[in-house]
């Protein structure tokens, strides 16, 4: 992942959460340009940042970095959710999904 990279899924999952960079920035104790800057490709986050990132957006590092997910923290929502299913209800949860990528 490039830097460009890296600030253009910041921006989509942030967007995706529906929150300003402004209010990310101040909801994560910085000031208020800290994810602009990161996004405009002006900065870019420590390591100990990219974390409180993900904490913020509700993920794990790997699936910030993983460009073939589209909206992780909703993936991570429905595996939560699966992980308390009978093998019926997953066999028919599995229908489903397979039925909606037709």
């Amino acid at each position: 992942m490039t830097e460009k990279d890296f600030s253009l899924r910041l921006a989509k999952l942030r967007e995706g959460k529906g929150v300003s960079a402004r209010d990310m920035s101040l909801s994560m104790g910085q000031n208020p340009g800290y994810i602009n800057n990161i996004e405009s490709g002006k900065s870019m986050p420590s390591l100990s940042g990219i974390f409180y990132i993900c904490d913020y957006l509700g993920i794990s590092p790997k699936d910030f970095f993983d460009m073939d997910a589209n909206n992780p923290s909703k993936a991570t929502e429905l595996y939560s959710i699966a992980q308390g299913l009978s093998d019926e209800q997953l066999d028919n949860l599995i229908g489903i999904a397979n039925g909606l990528l037709k």
